[in-house]
Formats: C-alpha cells, structure tokens, sequence
C-alpha cells in the first residue's frame, strides 16, 4: 500500500491519540470524515494499523523492575527459543539482533525474583547458551516514531 502525506498526518494523530474521533481526525489533518474514515479502513485492511491500545505507566502498576536480556542460541534453534519465549506475559518486546547476540527482550517485573526467576528458567532452555540481563534504570523515551 503506498501512503501519502494525508496518510501519515492521520497516523500521527492517531499515534498520538487512538481514541480521538473519526470528526476530531478530520479536524487536525483539514480533511473530510468520510476520506478519515476511508483512509482508516484502507490501511486496516492492509495492515498498516494492526490494532488500538492504551499506553500504560508501568511503575504505578507494580512494574518496578525493567529489563533488557540478549540471548545467545545454539545450533540453528532462534525461532524454536524466540517461540517459546515470546508466549511469557512479563515478555513486552522481543528482536531478532545481529552482532554478538541472536536476540533481545524487553521485559517489566514486579520484583527482582521474578526477573531473577524468569532469567533461570529461559536459561534452563534446551539451546539457550547464555544471556546477558541489562537492568533499566530509567525510562526516557518510549514512543512511537513520527511518520513524515
């Protein structure tokens, strides 16, 4: 699908508020309703927005503690170790990587043994090598990325 300014303005607003209205979308992109709601349709259909959620404050849930783990993985069996690993709740982000490791995640726990925990138990993984578990110390930018 091949997008045009009309289209990024409305992916901008919505990045930055997916529960605005279709008439509120207008509004911001000086569009009519019925090309927001055309356009919005269009690229559901083709994938371009693939769902709506909310942006939560982790820390005030109880998510205390960040984490960034690389994976080194043995004999070929990255999408066997990122499949299995990817269905854990504390799992927000999980990446293919070149460079010394195969993978990264990005993970929120509730407490030190939990990280503590989960790091032994994708360490006991048949073909897990070895990982290394950078703790987040602050967040400073979490977004999404601004379409021109």
């Amino acid at each position: 699908m091949e997008l045009d300014t009309t289209d990024h303005a409305i992916l901008n607003v919505l990045v930055k508020n997916s529960r605005l209205s279709f008439r509120e979308i207008a509004k911001q992109v000086h569009v009519s309703v019925a090309t927001v709601l055309h356009r919005v349709r269009a690229m559901e259909k083709a994938y371009v927005i693939q769902g709506y959620t909310t942006r939560l404050n982790y820390e005030l849930l109880g998510y205390d503690v960040q984490a960034i783990i690389e994976l080194r993985v043995s004999n070929g069996k990255l999408l066997e170790v990122e499949k299995r690993i990817s269905k854990h709740p504390n799992v927000c982000a999980l990446y293919d990587i070149t460079g010394d490791s195969d993978a990264i995640l990005v993970t929120k726990f509730k407490s030190r043994r939990e990280l503590d925990a989960f790091v032994k138990k994708i360490q006991s993984y048949e073909f897990v090598e070895r990982t290394y578990t950078k703790l987040i110390l602050n967040l400073i930018k979490e977004d999404q990325v601004e379409l021109f």
